[in-house]
């Protein structure tokens, strides 16, 4: 799953919520399922860019 705009916004106004008054048991749900998808869509990005990377030898004559 791609990390969209809109689920950034949320994260971060859980957060702010969070921080000043608290969250309800729902609001606690939703900021946790929305930090495991943010976290795995990362790792994935993370992979697909470690994936890519290619060495290459400065000696090497290809």
């Amino acid at each position: 799953m791609a990390i969209t705009q809109e689920m950034i916004d949320r994260i971060n106004e859980l957060s702010r919520k969070k921080k000043a008054e608290g969250l309800t048991e729902e609001e606690q749900a939703e900021q946790k399922v929305l930090y495991k998808e943010y976290i795995a869509a990362w790792r994935n990005n993370v992979r697909a860019q470690l994936e890519n990377i290619e060495f290459v030898d400065a000696d090497s004559k290809n």
